[in-house]
């Protein structure tokens, strides 16, 4: 492939990936985050794949950002559903110290 080839697949990946991501009711953005953990370490695995048979200087450019990109997705996804779940643990009883 040529390099503006390559260039235009990741302009265009990410004009339909901020279109996909800008249709998303805010409700939904923590259990899609966390559902679709698992596909995000996929794209880092396919990324790390990429970087690693890249040749040319721009394509080792463009896989490292993508390495970058995917793994601030997994560990976005990790943090906002770490975020979510502690918000359904139970927090200590504090109105029975008041009353003592």
């Amino acid at each position: 492939m040529t390099l503006i080839t390559v260039i235009t697949i990741f302009i265009l990946a990410v004009f339909v990936g901020l279109e996909i991501i800008t249709k998303v009711p805010p409700i939904l953005h923590t259990p899609l985050m966390s559902a679709t953990n698992a596909i995000h370490g996929v794209i880092l695995v396919g990324a790390l794949i990429v970087l690693a048979h890249a040749h040319s200087p721009a394509a080792i450019v463009l896989g490292m950002i993508a390495v970058v990109f995917a793994t601030l997705n997994v560990v976005g996804g990790f943090v906002v559903t770490d975020r979510m779940l502690e918000m359904f643990k139970r927090r200590p009883d504090h109105s029975e110290k008041k009353n003592d």
